[in-house]
This record gives structure tokens, C-alpha cells and sequence, in this order.
């Protein structure tokens, strides 16, 4: 199986490139085919031009290699912090230009954009690690758990990728090396159970 990872992060030595790296390597111990980007190492560009914005323009070759990865794959991994209840701007961004209408999704003929699009993803599961400083009870009950919402119904539910799941592993910054240890071994439990 064709499997997409991608990483958002800027810190080289942060934990969401332990995670990164712990799922890379389940992932093709199982024998998956891995598609990997991490998008700040390779100064991914998440200005979305006005001109891109339309199905019918061409888009640059990195964005359309982009595209290509997205289209191809059967499985996504995202990994990312929790920055304000939000993705970093360089994955919002990545949404923005990849996740194109004609490669993630369509309206059917005649519709100008008001209805409900139809999702084009063949990705029959996506899943989504994030980190965060707010334990999981203030975040569900204060902001709503909006990552849930945005990642699960916005993105992949309206593409086509309804097996979703999302782990957070908080709170980051007090954790213990032991605890960090656990976390990856979780990661790496679930894909596996996702992705065998």
C-alpha cells in the first residue's frame, strides 16, 4: 500500500519528528511504499496565488508532485502541533494548494460551487497525530476540540476518506522521556493496526 506522511514542524528535534520518524519506519516495516514530506525542511510554500485558485490553471511542479502523492495514495498520515486549536500556517496552506479541486475533490456537473462536493481521494484511511500543551479536557470542553472537526469533517470526510482517526499526545512540554517513549509505542500500534 501507497502510504502519504507529512510533517509539519519546524523544530528538527521536536517530538513530532519522533513521531514522524517512528511511523516512517512501522510504515515500511509492514511493507508499505512511503511517500514522506516535511514540509518546512523542504520550504514548502503555503501562499496560495489567486491565480491557482482556479481547477482549470496549472499549478508549479512542486505543487503539482504535491497533487500527484495526494492522488496516489491509499493511506495518509499527518502529523502536526496544535498551535492555537489550528494546524501551522505551512499545513493550512498545504491544504490550500494540494487539496485542489479535480485532485481531492469535485461538484457535479452544473453545480457553481454552492453544493456539496464530492470527494476524489482513494485514501481509504487517514490518520492524524497531533502534540499540544492543553490536556485534552480543557481542550475538549473550553475550545471544542476544533483540530477534531476541521481534520475528521472539512478535510477528509468531505474528500472521500471517511475511516479517520486522531491521537493527541499532551501535555507535551511537562512529559517525561518514559512518557515519550509510551507515546511513540502508541503511534506505532496504531498504525500498524491501521496500516498492517
Amino acid at each position: 500500500m501507497r502510504i502519504l506522511v507529512v510533517l509539519g514542524h519546524p523544530a528538527k528535534g521536536s517530538f513530532n519528528h519522533a513521531i514522524a520518524e517512528t511511523v516512517v519506519e512501522a510504515l515500511r516495516q509492514n511493507g508499505h511504499e512511503v511517500v514522506s514530506h516535511d514540509l518546512y525542511k523542504e520550504k514548502f510554500d503555503a501562499i496560495l496565488p489567486a491565480w491557482e485558485i482556479s481547477k482549470e490553471n496549472k499549478t508549479d511542479p512542486h505543487i503539482e508532485k504535491h497533487c500527484k502523492d495526494l492522488i496516489e495514495a491509499e493511506g495518509i498520515v499527518i502529523i502536526h502541533p496544535n498551535w492555537w486549536g489550528q494546524p501551522p500556517a505551512i499545513l493550512k496552506g498545504w491544504v490550500d494548494r494540494v487539496f485542489r479541486p479535480g485532485v481531492a475533490y469535485k461538484f457535479i456537473e452544473g453545480d457553481n460551487g454552492e453544493g456539496v462536493p464530492v470527494g476524489l481521494l482513494k485514501a481509504r484511511a487517514a490518520i492524524v497525530f497531533n502534540t499540544s500543551n492543553t490536556p485534552f479536557e480543557r481542550e475538549s470542553s473550553v475550545f471544542g476540540d476544533p483540530l477534531e472537526t476541521l481534520w475528521k469533517n472539512c478535510i477528509f470526510g468531505l474528500c472521500g476518506v471517511n475511516k479517520f482517526y486522531r491521537r493527541t499526545f499532551s501535555v507535551v512540554v511537562t512529559s517525561s522521556l518514559p512518557e515519550r517513549k509510551n507515546w511513540l509505542a502508541e503511534a506505532e500500534q496504531l498504525i500498524t493496526s491501521l496500516f498492517p
